[in-house]
This record gives structure tokens, C-alpha cells and sequence, in this order.
């Protein structure tokens, strides 16, 4: 049996056409999975399914993070809600992708409803420095709101599925920016054209834990 490493795991994401980006594929060799699951599970860090981090939660698919990460094309200097940032995974490989020095502005606001998830984030992300540099904010709250105070956003991320995207996201959103985010079991892409005005694409046949609304 071929060892599990984060390099083999890649590889994968690789060869099956999840993994095409050169900016996100460097981010998933730094910013190593294996930092942010229960210790129990840390034979199972390179798995290609999801894993449990408690409270009915889980880290993402490697194979549904880089799907959804190469849909949402993050760019450094790039400001993106991630909502439901769980363990804090896909948040810190966000800020890898879009917290280059040369290019200002770049930040990735975390939301997480349930307060020892948000401060399971927080230190895991801090491993990597990107909280202290500013690139990375960790808030517990809501996730259906968005996040006003920093809004508007040039992307929208979600790790949880809804019946709908919210309206707040909508709101929140630059025009000429872009979601992504579960809806029942499929992932949408909402491209924002004016106020008001969105272009919508679909791919079927995922599974997410649900978006809850209230804290």
C-alpha cells in the first residue's frame, strides 16, 4: 500500500484534474492538512474524504476544497469571506494564495458560528503567522449575515450548503466578483454583473454538512 503523504495526496488532486493552478498547488504544499485535524486522525491527514473535527463538523475533501478554491479563482491582494472556516484549512490556504507582500490589500475574513471551532481556527492558523501579519480574521458569528464590517468582498467562499445563497452575500460582494458555495447538493459559482444582476453556473453531486443560520 502506497504511503499517504501530502505530496502523494497532491499528486492525486493532480493526475484526476482537481489540482490545476500553480498559486493553489503551492498552497497546498505548504499549508499541510495534517495541522488541521483532531489528533486521533492524523494517520488519516492525506485521505482523500472528509474528516471529523467535533461538533458535528468536518474538514473538507482535499478533492472538494481544490475543485472549489480553482473555481473561485483566488488572486493575491484579494479580500474573500470565508464562511464556515471550520479547523481553518481553507482559510490559510486562501491567505497563502492571495497574502503575497508585494501586492496590498490582500485578507481573508474567517466566520464560524460555534466558538471552540472559531478557536480551533484561530491556533491553527497561527501556526503559519498569517494572523498576526494581518492577512487572516477570525470572527465567530453568523454566517448567513456575511460579515458587514469589512465588506464589500472581491470573493465569497462556503463550506456548508443552504437552500439558497444568501441575499447578505450578494449584498456584500464587489461587482465583478464572485461566490462559490454549496446550494442543496450541488456547487454554485453566482458571478455579480451590477447591483442586482448575476450570471449562475451549477455542478452536481456533492455532499456538504448544512448552513445554519443563528449562532
Amino acid at each position: 500500500m502506497k504511503e499517504m503523504t501530502n505530496e502523494n495526496l497532491i499528486k492525486e488532486l493532480i493526475d484526476d484534474g482537481y489540482l490545476k493552478s500553480p498559486s493553489i498547488i503551492k498552497a497546498f504544499r505548504k499549508i499541510d492538512r495534517l495541522n488541521f485535524i483532531p489528533g486521533i486522525y492524523k494517520d488519516e491527514a492525506y485521505g482523500n474524504y472528509p474528516l471529523s473535527i467535533g461538533r458535528n463538523q468536518t474538514i473538507s475533501q482535499p478533492l472538494t476544497v481544490a475543485f472549489m478554491l480553482e473555481l473561485l479563482e483566488p488572486k493575491a491582494g484579494e479580500k474573500i469571506l470565508d464562511v464556515g472556516c471550520g479547523s481553518g484549512w481553507q482559510t490559510a490556504l486562501l491567505a497563502e494564495i492571495i497574502g503575497d507582500p508585494a501586492v496590498a490589500g490582500g485578507m481573508v475574513i474567517g466566520i464560524e458560528r460555534i466558538n471552540e471551532l472559531k478557536n480551533l481556527a484561530e491556533n491553527n492558523i497561527l501556526k503559519f503567522g498569517f494572523i498576526e501579519k494581518g492577512i487572516v480574521k477570525i470572527i465567530e458569528g453568523d454566517g448567513t449575515k456575511g460579515y458587514e464590517a469589512d465588506a464589500p468582498y472581491d470573493k465569497i467562499i462556503a463550506a456548508a450548503a443552504g437552500e439558497i445563497i444568501p441575499k447578505a452575500w450578494k449584498e456584500q460582494l464587489k461587482i465583478g466578483g464572485r461566490i462559490v458555495a454549496p446550494v442543496k447538493e450541488s456547487i454554485i459559482i453566482l458571478d455579480k454583473l451590477s447591483p442586482s444582476d448575476f450570471s449562475q453556473r451549477q455542478y452536481f453531486g456533492f455532499s456538504f454538512v448544512p448552513l445554519v443560520e443563528g449562532k
